[in-house]
């Protein structure tokens, strides 16, 4: 099977591709490509960044996205939709949507404490990523989400992210905290007296807004614990590719084969590699073909020669840094892209790299 015809076949039957690697590597470029590819396979795909830079609003040559996807008109007999994570808008629209009525909303909503969790909180924008996720991969207008994560350290965070929101629900504070029995009510007085404590040291107020936004919060607990597991259950579905982005440098390389044996460990098999800012090969001769070739030859022709055996020893080079990275991803689909002359500014680009993943 070819590269290209594998990775076709991914997104063909994909309903969720998730773009991981390291920075500097063109991920966030390679997520719109096979955005686009699919689109021109005939899919309604909408590709989303939840990398807070304007690197994927660059790389479609608008001037700005938003929470909510837009359409981006384009060629193909497919559509193509495109947003950037908004972290607060997503986190107000999962309380809106567990809250039991429009009162309990509001109460969270306007609480200090929430505001500042709901931008501020370790694992808050990796978790609110993957609700998104799950929201447009249940939005009816879509048949493929490829999701743009950040640097591949984090994209961990992003895989683990449900656990930590279960944590958070289930934490003693929290259990202690929320007051929905008898029992659970004479359990708070203790904390109560524990938290005027820290009030001596903390703003009262602090205090105040959290037991406010803990109390506000019950009876929601449950709801975020299977919306977690829902989460946990699309990552790990079939249906469900993860593609890795590298480059042919050491660091990239090594990045990238930490990801790839991570991802295993937590069982999930990397379906597609993509290769970027490769030494172009301009012959199918080798190293020491052309050298011959060029050893025995003069004036201009001599110079062209030497070139071409530059490159086709840096080209090399790069085969051999990619070795380790390759061994990992045998059982993927390996696509790789030659180094562009030019800037990624426009969808016109991107369409050029997404015909280069064939």
């Amino acid at each position: 099977m070819s590269a290209g015809s594998g990775l076709d076949e991914m997104l063909d039957a994909a309903s969720v591709v998730v773009c991981c690697g390291t920075g500097g590597v063109g991920k966030t470029t390679t997520a719109a490509a096979l955005a686009v590819r699919a689109v021109h396979r005939g899919r309604r795909v909408a590709v989303v960044t939840i990398d807070p830079a304007r690197r994927l609003s660059d790389a479609l040559g608008l001037d700005r996205l938003a929470d909510d996807c837009v359409r981006i008109d384009g060629p193909g007999p497919g559509e193509l939709w495109a947003s950037m994570l908004d972290t607060k808008a997503t986190f107000d629209a999962l309380i809106v949507g567990h809250a039991a009525d429009p009162a309990q909303a509001e109460r969270i909503l306007q609480n200090r404490y929430y505001r500042n969790l709901s931008t501020s909180l370790s694992g808050t924008r990796e978790f609110m990523a993957m609700e998104k996720l799950y929201e447009l991969h249940h939005d009816g207008r879509f048949d493929l989400i490829v999701v743009d994560t950040p640097p591949s350290r984090n994209a961990l965070d992003f895989l683990e992210a449900p656990d930590l929101l279960r944590r958070f629900v289930d934490g003693r504070v929290f259990r202690l905290a929320v007051p929905r029995t008898e029992t659970r009510r004479l359990l708070t007085a203790p904390l109560l007296v524990f938290l005027r404590r820290i009030a001596k040291v903390l703003s009262p107020e602090v205090v105040d807004d959290t037991l406010a936004f803990i109390e506000a919060f019950a009876g929601m607990e449950e709801g975020f614990r299977n919306r977690a597991s829902a989460v946990d259950a699309l990552l790990a579905d079939r249906s469900t590719a993860f593609v890795v982005v590298a480059s042919p440098t050491a660091e990239a390389v090594e990045e990238s084969t930490y990801l790839v044996e991570t991802l295993a460990t937590a069982s999930i098999g990397v379906r597609g590699l993509v290769v970027n800012r490769l030494e172009p090969r301009f012959t199918d001769a080798d190293a020491t073909t052309i050298a011959r070739a060029a050893g025995s030859a003069s004036g201009a022709l001599r110079q062209q020669l030497d070139t071409l055996l530059a490159s086709c020893l840096l080209a090399d080079a790069e085969d051999a840094e990619l070795t380790p990275l390759l061994r990992v991803c045998a059982s993927a689909a390996i696509a790789r892209v030659e180094q562009l002359d030019h800037d990624v500014a426009d969808l016109a680009t991107i369409s050029e790299i997404a015909a280069r993943l064939g």
